[in-house]
């Protein structure tokens, strides 16, 4: 019996061993495909079997490996798009499990409209919504020397006509770059609330970009919306050629330009 209980310990340190022997195999293979994912500069064949080997993983490891091919292009960008696909597959495997290196490498992206797509492939139409909120509460209204991350989510919100976006993405219409401000019009006007006239009403009254004034004029008076009376005078002052206020508080007119 004492033989046998010896035994069967050396098999269990033997066993420890070979787990931390194929752990630590693991992470040099992670290191080694991550070299090759992330540089532009690697053999597209060399880089392809990569990208198919973590895409087996199935692991929230191998998953931020991939999320690194989403960070540089390649030409022909038939090729680069074939890449990214595949990546979106491999991250889309390892499941649930991917989010947490989904919202990291969301953090410092210059673009977001690879993760985004890799993120709807793994939760629903409810867990999106929530996730793309999460990552938009990262962002605020000042500058940033790259704009278009916050363009993108405001791009793909406009998927979801709620009112928890509505609130997250009024204050956007404030921010301080044009093309943001312009993203957020259409975002807001799609949840449909006429609470949002008065967050229309301040932003026209500090807008000095002809396009996205029109762009909100125009969805106002399509909407249909009644502007409180008290607000109907700046409203009024603020609106681009055009346009103007009847006596019902409704945006009346088209674009001059």
């Amino acid at each position: 019996m004492a033989h046998l209980l010896q035994a069967k310990g050396i098999m269990g340190i033997f066993g420890l061993f070979k787990k931390k022997e194929q752990a630590s195999a693991g992470s040099k293979d992670l290191a080694r495909y991550r070299k090759l994912v992330a540089n532009r500069l690697s053999q597209d064949i060399d880089r392809q079997d990569a990208l198919r080997q973590l895409s087996q993983m199935k692991t929230p490891e191998a998953a931020g490996v991939l999320l690194t091919r989403f960070s540089w292009t390649l030409n022909p960008t038939i090729t680069d798009h074939e890449e990214k696909e595949w990546a979106v597959d491999g991250i889309a495997a390892a499941g649930k499990e991917a989010i947490i290196p989904l919202r990291e490498f969301c953090k410092a992206s210059e673009s977001l409209t690879w993760p985004i797509k890799a993120l709807k492939r793994i939760v629903s139409d409810g867990e999106v919504e929530e996730e793309l909120l999460a990552i938009l509460d990262q962002f605020d209204t000042d500058y940033t020397r790259n704009p278009e991350p916050k363009v993108q989510l405001l791009q793909a919100l406009n998927d979801f006509p709620s009112d928890d976006v509505r609130l997250a993405v009024e204050p956007f219409l404030l921010d301080i770059n044009e093309e943001v401000r312009f993203c957020a019009v259409p975002t807001v006007l799609t949840a449909d609330s006429e609470d949002s006239a008065l967050a229309f009403v301040e932003a026209l009254e500090d807008e000095e970009s002809l396009r996205v004034k029109n762009r909100i004029a125009l969805g106002l008076r399509d909407k249909e919306w009644c502007v409180p009376e008290e607000q109907r005078e700046k409203l009024a002052e603020h609106l681009p050629p055009g346009f103007q206020v009847d006596s019902a508080g409704r945006v009346q007119g088209d674009s001059a330009n």
